[in-house]
């Protein structure tokens, strides 16, 4: 008998060992974690403190307890020190980079940890660095208008409320001044995603995942159709489905499987079964997106799993009526020598050529300084730093199906595209590279249009509409940057481009947020505002056009664009007197000058910058 129980005693002091020796490491890392907190607070009291070595040691502390278990309970708490060291370092050293790397940190704690009580003081802090230390209000008022929808019962929501009733009350108090674009560091947009990077990495399995959050859709989605724009360094996905339905996401490691050694991203559609015409495999293989797979994960789940050759970062978001989901894919950029037209080019439809251009005499050229080092030197820089505008991509607004508004016999899609293609020959005559979305009465998902111009390498976007309303009185120019709407008409003006309800555009403004970080929001301000400038100098003392301001709203059309980007309402067609002028070609031809005005006003204005 004796003999029986010895390999149950022998498997119960196995497992003894295991449980003391698992409390073992576990108080082993509360230790650690313990005295790296108290080493920061006595740091953090210490005002001499500036020095590097202290504080880098102490990162490397919390690195460490973070590496010992990343799914544990003490890795969100590691990663907010972490940002919280990062931001310390930055602001003794006065070093913009340690204060961007603090909010990488704050940023991965709410991306991987959403859930956690620190989530909220993670998105806080980081809104604070980015607004008091950065300078960049509007990537703090994104971030504060995420944690008052997500966190609405946290212990943070009074102190976000507080900040963003100041910034609304100094934003309205005193209008921003009106200058250039500044270059600075930027954050490494992996991180800020939440993707693990270095040693922090696991060695196998998720790296970053998510959620759309939404409530599962009634009955059974059908995903109808996979779409792509895609370039060496930019990909935009579509996933178009018949409707709403909850989605989550998860980025693999490449050393997950054997044999693959590159990143795989893949969406799993809740409650939705794939369409017979949709492709299995699509093969693209240009230089960051492989190929994309589709296919049934199980009766209930619908998967698509993009390979990768090249990844940087990514966004995910979802866009509707009809549904679909979108995913942005940046890779770093390679040096290249190709053009802009050597990039994959548009969808078949929308490839016509383009208008030829009008004999008229070239613009002036970037001011920089005299001499030849000088005149060297700066155009080095404005290249480096993308301050410059040679490539302009023209949207004429609607098309095809979708007229766009209608009233006193005419159609939007009609005059955006008469106009599209004047603008477009004036910028050619005025020494612009100049490439359409459509050059013809082409129906192109909103979506796809700033990819298009992503995928081509454009330097600017331009998409040109009309306005509408039941008031008839209503005329004037305005023009919108892609922000957050302000202001209930501009609600109601991104609602009617957008083809959704005003519900849906107050919605859309929490997805923005995240969108809108990495977005030209200064430079498509400024771009905005030298548009509606140089459009009303000739056309109101010719037309009494009114001036219906710069304006910021969220526009579908706008949304994921790299470049400086703007939506142009030219007039409204409601207004009869108004809808007349706007079939002439006399002033249209008017128009166009106006906003070539404005846009070498633009150019001119980042180069003289770039030069100084």
């Amino acid at each position: 008998m004796t003999h029986r129980f010895r390999p149950l005693a022998a498997g119960f002091i196995a497992l003894l060992f295991c449980l003391v020796l698992g409390g073992a490491a576990a108080a082993s890392l509360d230790g650690d974690y313990q005295s790296a907190v108290s080493a920061f607070r006595a740091l953090e009291k210490d005002a001499r403190a500036d020095g590097r070595a202290q504080w880098e040691d102490l990162a490397r502390r919390f690195q460490r307890v973070y590496q010992a278990d990343p799914q544990g309970g003490y890795a969100p708490k590691a990663l907010f020190f972490l940002g919280r060291v990062y931001e310390e370092m930055g602001r003794r050293g006065h070093e913009n980079v340690d204060l961007l790397k603090s909010c990488e940190y704050f940023q991965r704690v709410v991306s991987r940890f959403p859930g956690h009580s620190w989530a909220d003081d993670a998105l806080l802090r980081k809104a604070q660095v980015t607004k008091d230390d950065l300078g960049r209000p509007d990537e703090a008022y994104a971030d504060l208008l995420l944690l008052t929808h997500n966190y609405a019962g946290g212990d943070m929501r009074a102190e976000a409320d507080a900040l963003l009733a100041s910034m609304d009350h100094a934003k309205s108090a005193k209008p921003a001044p009106k200058t250039a674009p500044a270059p600075g560091p930027t954050a490494s947009p992996i991180l800020a995603q939440g993707a693990a990077s270095g040693a922090e990495a696991p060695a196998k399995g998720l790296l970053d995942s998510g959620s759309s959050g939404q409530a599962p859709s009634s009955g059974t989605a059908r995903l109808e159709q996979v779409r792509f724009q895609s370039s060496n360094d930019y990909t935009r996905i579509v996933l178009s489905l018949d409707q709403e339905t909850a989605y989550s996401w998860g980025l693999l490691s490449p050393h997950k499987d054997p044999g693959i050694s590159h990143p795989r991203l893949f969406l799993d559609l809740r409650q939705t079964r794939l369409d017979r015409s949709i492709d299995g495999e699509i093969a693209i293989a240009d230089g960051i997106l492989n190929r994309v797979r589709s296919g049934q994960h199980d009766a209930d789940t619908a998967r698509v799993v993009l390979d990768f050759d090249d990844l940087q970062d990514y966004k995910i978001f979802s866009l509707y009526d009809p549904f679909r989901v979108i995913v942005d894919v940046y890779a770093h950029g390679r040096a290249e020598t190709a053009s802009a037209e050597d990039a994959a080019p548009p969808a078949p439809a929308t490839a016509a050529p383009e208008p030829k251009a009008v004999a008229k005499p070239a613009a002036k050229g970037p001011i920089i300084p005299t001499g030849k080092d000088s005149r060297k030197l700066a155009g080095d820089l404005v290249e480096q730093l993308g301050l410059t505008v040679n490539t302009v991509m023209i949207d004429a607004g609607h098309g095809g199906k979708d007229p766009g508004a209608r009233a006193n016999g005419i159609e939007e899609k009609d005059v955006t595209l008469r106009l599209a293609l004047i603008v477009g020959q004036k910028l050619t005559a005025a020494g612009f590279k100049v490439l359409y979305t459509r050059t013809n009465d082409t129906f192109i998902p909103l979506e796809e249009r700033t990819a298009m111009a992503n995928v081509r390498k454009a330097d600017m976007f331009l998409s040109i509409h009309c306005n509408a309303t039941r008031d008839k009185s209503v005329s004037g120019l305005e023009t919108y940057s892609l922000n957050l709407a302000k202001s209930e008409d501009a609600v109601r003006v991104a609602a009617r481009e957008n083809a959704v309800s005003a519900k849906r555009i107050s919605d859309l403004q929490v997805i923005l947020t995240d969108l809108m970080l990495n977005s030209k929001v200064k430079e498509s301000k400024d771009l905005a505002g030298e548009v509606q400038s140089g459009t009303l100098t000739g056309m109101r003392k010719k037309y009494g056009l009114r001036d219906r301001r710069v304006r910021e709203a969220p526009f579908y059309v706008l949304m994921g664009a790299k470049m400086p980007s703007i939506l142009v309402e030219v007039g409204y067609i409601t207004n009869a007197a108004e809808a007349k002028r706007l079939t002439t070609k006399t002033y249209l031809d008017n128009l166009a000058d106006g906003i070539v005005q404005g846009v070498v006003s633009y150019k001119r204005q980042i180069e003289r910058y770039a030069s100084l």
